[in-house]
């Protein structure tokens, strides 16, 4: 498995993670920026990946940038979740589609290896329709992104 599949694992394992601690909404991303350190460093010692290795760094990054851009990748997954609330999409594929979509939105990242990426790990680790849900929300998503690049 590649370093950076480990580390979008990592991420996600880490963003699945803080769904389950409590905040107060007003200060959610705040305070998930605060408690997230503290997780991922968890879960890279069960995973035996230390913290300056770039796995963990590059986890670190998606994590952070996630987090940060949080209110426009939940609007973008939102948009594209038709018929779907994101309360109503299993944690596990939502924080899969909240890391790629950020990966989309923000990074120069070729969207064929996101989207390529998120379809593995939903393979690997949700359901089995999962992988299907995750590439058709990913392709509308990036099919946006590339309408709206076009047209500036």
């Amino acid at each position: 498995m590649g370093l950076r599949r480990k580390a979008r694992e990592l991420a996600i394992q880490t963003l699945y993670a803080l769904d389950f601690s409590e905040s107060n909404p007003e200060f959610r991303e705040f305070n998930l920026l605060n408690e997230y350190p503290e997780i991922l460093q968890q879960m890279a010692e069960h995973e035996k990946i230390e913290s300056d290795h770039a796995s963990y760094l590059f986890a670190e990054d998606l994590i952070r940038n996630t987090i940060i851009h949080l209110h426009d990748v939940e609007e973008m997954l939102q948009k594209h979740s038709s018929n779907w609330s994101l309360e109503r999409i299993a944690a596990l594929d939502k924080n899969i589609l909240l890391v790629a979509i950020y990966e989309l939105m923000f990074t120069a990242t070729p969207a064929p290896i996101i989207i390529n990426e998120a379809i593995e790990i939903a393979k690997k680790y949700s359901s089995e329709s999962s992988n299907k849900f995750v590439n058709g929300i990913l392709d509308a998503v990036n099919q946006e992104i590339k309408f709206q690049s076009k047209n500036q």
